[in-house]
Parts: C-alpha cells; structure tokens; sequence
C-alpha cells in the first residue's frame, strides 16, 4: 500500500511542540506508511471558527500535496450550539481540527497522540462521509475547557515574564523586613487580618494587571454567542492571574523570610522595641511583608508595556489573539 502523506499545522508554541512529538506517529498495524510532516503557523488566525480553520487546513493540503491533514490549536472550538468542541473534521476533505484545551491540559502528550492517531486512522481508512465533531458534555465540558486554557497560559511564568514588578517587589520586601514601623504592624495584626491582607494584595495584583494591561475581553457584537465566548476568555484571564499571584506571593515570602532569617535578631529586635520577639515572630513578619511586597510588585507592573504583560499572562496563540483585539479597537477608536 503507498503511503500516506499527512500534514500537522500547528500554532506556534506548545501546539508545535505536542506536533513535533507526534511526527513518529504510525497506525496501529503499521499499515498504510504515513509521512507526516509539521507546519508551525496559527491557521486560525483569520478566525476562529471551526469551518474558517478547516478551510485554511484544506488550502494547505493542497499546497503541500498531503492527503490528510489535522491542526492543532490552543483556542476553545464550539459549535452553532456553543458546545465546546474536542475535534471538527470533514472526513470528505481528509481534515480536521483539533482544539488541544478541550483535553483539560493533563497527560496532553498521551492524550493528544491517541486522538491523532484515531483521527488519521478514521480519514485515511474512511475517507468519504458527513463531518464528524466530537463535543464535550455541556456539564462539564467549559469547566474542562478553561482548566485546559489556564495550563496553556502557563501561570507559573508571570512572574519571571515581569521583570519590573518582580524588582518592585523584590525591594518593597527587602525595606520593609528592616522597618522597626513594620515589625510593631506585623505583631499588631491577627491571624484574620493577615488573611484579609494578604486576598487584597493579591486580589489587586489581578485587578491591576487586568486593567492596566487591557486583558478584559469584550464581546465583538451583542449575540449570546460573543458574550459566552467573552465569559470563557475573562474567566481564563482572572484564574491565570490568580494562580500567577499566589505563586508569586508564596516566592515573595520564601525569599523575604529568607532574608528576614538572615539580617534580623529577634533579640535585638526585641530589645529596640522593648516587647517579648522570638524566632517564630519572623515568620509572621515575612507573612506581612510579603502582602506589602505584592502590593508593591503591583505597582510595578505599571513600568512593563500592555504587550509584556499579555506575553507574560497569555499563551502564544492567546497572546496574538488579544494583540491582534487591542490593534482592531484603537482603530475602531480613530
């Protein structure tokens, strides 16, 4: 049997990284052979619509003389009836799209290589038929998408992406660890507060974040469709930035209990006070600082430009997305 000359388009980043790591992929018996080759492009640039990606894919077959082809994409697909879409394929065509959040974001290499392998298979032994989607329950299915799209957004690496507030924050914590004001706030404050102090400043790391780097999606026209597609996309903006602020004031607090542990004696700090203070109080004065830390890493976020706090909050493909929304409303704006 001749082989099967197959083409993965995938968005640039991580979908070109799950793609890559698929180009040994072979059926299940071994037979027919398939040559598959990868294409780093985000084909759905144009739009976001399933049968709009379908129709790039299947332009590209064309070009590339491939007789199958499957894209892969970071952004949610849904259908006419807003359900979110883990596959939309034309088997007639040989194509399909593959929408890599609808997996939830766990075991992605595993899960992906099953479904492109059973995908490639069904074209390639079927290739005649009506389209085929495979949905997700509406129950559970937008919950698993928004998990899949947070872990795309990689939230872990908010902080390292800005630099300027990760400085702002960095020196707010080391002043304020050596604040005789700071020392007598700290062991002032209850449990309960500490708690409240530390929501709100991570609370305004979002709100700040979001508002200054424009991150709130707006619906494009006034259909229920555009509103629930705006929902999803803010929702993933908040939870992206919450995980990324906790993250951040946990290491905000590692490093300035670190250097609490280091330039402080609670002797003498007890001494300068003329108050009971022991080692066990730096832990509660590293948690104080830390929120005011966070505070001050908020503001410093007002050096970094809209689009490094978009590359710092978003995954590739969502960061073009939200640039490309920016560019259309300040022309709309002119």
């Amino acid at each position: 049997m001749e082989t099967v000359r197959v083409g993965l388009v995938a968005d640039p980043a991580k979908p070109t990284d799950v793609a890559r790591r698929n180009q040994d992929l072979v059926s299940e018996n071994g037979r027919p052979d398939w040559d598959i080759e990868v294409v780093s492009e985000p084909f759905t640039a144009a739009s976001e619509e399933p049968e709009a990606a379908l129709g790039r894919l299947d332009e590209l077959a064309h070009e590339h003389s491939w007789d199958v082809v499957v894209g892969l994409t970071e952004l949610p697909l849904h259908d006419d009836d807003e359900r979110y879409l883990l596959v939309d394929a034309d088997p007639r065509r040989r194509t399909a799209v593959l929408s890599l959040p609808a997996f939830g974001g766990l075991d992605m290499h595993r899960r992906s290589r099953s479904a492109l392998r059973t995908l490639i298979s069904e074209m390639t032994d079927r290739p005649a038929g009506t389209d085929h989607r495979v949905s997700l329950s509406r129950r559970w299915g937008r919950l698993r998408v928004l998990l899949g799209m947070v872990l795309a957004n990689r939230p872990w690496l908010l902080v390292p992406g800005l630099k300027s507030a990760m400085v702002a924050a960095l020196t707010t914590g080391a002043i304020a660890t050596i604040n005789s004001t700071v020392w007598l706030l700290a062991g002032s404050l209850s449990t309960w507060r500490l708690v409240i102090a530390m929501v709100v400043s991570i609370a305004l790391v979002v709100g700040w974040l979001t508002i200054d780097g424009e991150l709130w999606d707006r619906p494009e026209d006034d259909s229920q469709q555009a509103r629930s597609r705006s929902r999803l996309y803010n929702a993933s903006t908040l939870l992206t930035l919450t995980v990324g602020g906790v993250i951040c004031y946990a290491a905000l607090y590692l490093m300035n209990l670190a250097w609490a542990l280091f330039v402080l004696d609670p002797a003498v700090m007890g001494g300068y006070l003329q108050m009971s203070f022991d080692y066990p109080d730096l832990f509660v004065l590293s948690w104080f600082v830390a929120s005011a830390a966070t505070v001050g890493g908020a503001l410093g976020s007002g050096l970094e430009s809209d689009e490094a706090i978009r590359a710092a909050a978003y995954s590739k493909r969502e960061e073009e997305r939200r640039t490309r929304l920016a560019r259309r409303g300040r022309r709309r704006g002119h």
